[in-house]
């Protein structure tokens, strides 16, 4: 069973909640949209249409999204378009792999990271998605006219982690939690990118006021927690999701920091959502 904070039952348990709100979603499929007035490309005539995915070949599934918007998918540190290949079964989408996340090339600046995914984006809307470390390149992507929305799956710029003993703790904790089916995938993407690349992203990014650029956006902003997240704790996390003045929380139980990997469906709904 699930708790909604008093939400009325069949209302949506993704969609409807306010800055900082925590919504506990088990089985966001199951669940109803609530009534709402919504923008044409957000039309309830588009609430369930049909596409072919993009990478398992599986047509005709209910994707959610309206065809005239594109969701963009950006790796998470060390990772590439395979750390989001369950997630493209539930939901069309497109793959930008940038400097430490998915290709092993000299990382510059989050702004310069942002500039390069911006010039990778259709003409719009569009919907973007960042997982770990990409998440700060994502919401300063965001100022961009064409983006309708952001989601950002496990941020990690805590300050705390900043020191080294901090970080290796975390991380120690949360390796250890997740689904180990997981280890030969995620190490055949580090060494793919490289670690240079992937220790170069960190000190880029780490220290990146993701705060601060959430306060400026204008867009829906969803931030999505594993409830078993180390990297990315509760606290934190929700402050982040405060940040933002159309933000939220979506706290996955029993998910770690690999969400868009082994919650994909769930992922697929919180991009719904929007």
């Amino acid at each position: 069973m699930m708790t909604t904070r008093g939400r009325p039952p069949g209302e949506s348990l993704v969609a409807g909640a306010c800055a900082g709100d925590v919504v506990m979603m088990i089985d966001p499929s199951t669940s109803a949209r609530p009534a709402r007035a919504r923008p044409p490309w957000r039309s309830r005539a588009h609430a369930l249409v049909a596409l072919r995915s993009r990478s398992a070949g599986r047509a005709g599934r209910p994707v959610g999204v309206p065809p005239s918007v594109s969701v963009v998918l950006v790796p998470g540190l060390g990772l590439d378009e395979r750390s989001s290949r369950r997630l493209r079964e539930e939901l069309a989408a497109t793959v930008v792999p940038l400097p430490g996340m998915g290709l092993a090339e000299p990382v510059p600046a989050v702004d310069e990271l942002a500039a390069r995914l911006v010039s990778a984006l259709p003409a719009g809307p569009v919907v973007l998605v960042g997982h770990s470390q990409s998440c700060q390149v994502v919401a300063a992507a965001a100022t961009d006219p064409r983006v309708a929305g952001i989601v950002l799956c496990g941020p990690t710029t805590d300050p705390r982690m900043r020191r080294f003993r901090v970080l290796a703790w975390r991380w120690l904790r949360t390796a250890v939690a997740e689904p180990w089916w997981q280890v030969p995938l995620v190490l055949r993407q580090w060494l793919h990118t490289g670690p240079r690349a992937m220790t170069a992203l960190w000190r880029t990014a780490s220290p990146d006021p993701i705060h601060a650029r959430l306060h400026g956006l204008r867009v829906p902003v969803v931030v999505v927690r594993g409830t078993r997240d180390a990297l990315c704790p509760a606290d934190w996390v929700q402050q982040v999701a405060a940040a933002a003045p159309q933000g939220r929380l979506v706290e996955l139980p029993g998910a770690v920091h690999m969400s868009v990997q082994t919650h994909p469906r769930e992922v697929a709904a919180v991009v719904r959502s929007l």
